[in-house]
């Protein structure tokens, strides 16, 4: 655990050295969500505020989540080759994407709010599946950023390995966040839900575990 929150720290530390890349992003949000509310005379309907939101978020994840791995150079990754396991190395960069964002989720959410008002009817209630859907949209999106920077790091294959993973991901999320606007769902289908995003974010960390070490090889 030492190891692991000692990883986790150094991460946070660059982050908070390299301020221009989370400011980016969070401009990247701010801009989006702008034009669109400038494209909407009126504040959208909520399937279609609820499909804007995922998909933004979508766009977010890649943005924020893929330099993960890419910014790491090769003299580096040797560095951590000899001083920690690649089970440890991976739970830290896990922690630190779901952190990273779980942030950057909220800060679209406020300001998707502010801008094209609130047509959610249990605000509490998304703000959880929004916290769930951070946590396992950055899930993925590690994975596929350790794979990528393995194929001299062409960030394209991100989108492209993450795509088939993401998308029944994604689907399951806007489903279940239509519970937060008042759909009436037949009982415990919200927890079925829930418990089918928390299986596919059992098997993305399986395969993270299993995966990584032979990528740790290379």
């Amino acid at each position: 655990m030492q190891k692991i929150a000692t990883l986790v720290k150094k991460d946070i530390l660059l982050e908070l050295r390299q301020k221009h890349s989370f400011y980016g992003v969070i401009l990247y949000i701010a801009a989006t969500v702008y034009v669109l509310y400038l494209s909407f005379p009126a504040a959208p309907e909520p399937n279609t505020w609820n499909s804007l939101f995922w998909v933004i978020q979508l766009f977010v994840c890649i943005n924020t989540v893929a330099k993960s791995f890419l910014s790491e150079s090769r003299g580096r990754m040797l560095y951590f080759y000899s001083i920690s396991s690649p089970v440890d190395f991976i739970i830290a960069k896990l922690i630190y994407n779901v952190i990273l964002m779980v942030i950057m989720s909220l800060i679209s959410l406020i300001l998707f709010f502010v801008f094209l008002e609130n047509p959610v009817n249990d605000s509490l209630k998304f703000t959880g599946i929004v916290l769930l859907g951070g946590f396992s949209i950055s899930l993925v999106f590690t994975l596929m950023s350790a794979i990528a920077a393995k194929a001299q790091q062409n960030a394209a294959l991100i989108a492209i390995l993450g795509f088939p993973v993401i998308l029944p991901q994604l689907m399951l999320l806007m489903r279940l966040s239509r519970a937060a606007f008042g759909e009436v769902f037949r009982e415990g289908a919200v927890l079925q839900l829930c418990g089918l995003v928390m299986l596919l974010n059992l098997a993305v960390g399986a395969l993270a575990f299993i995966l990584f070490p032979y990528l740790w090889k290379d």
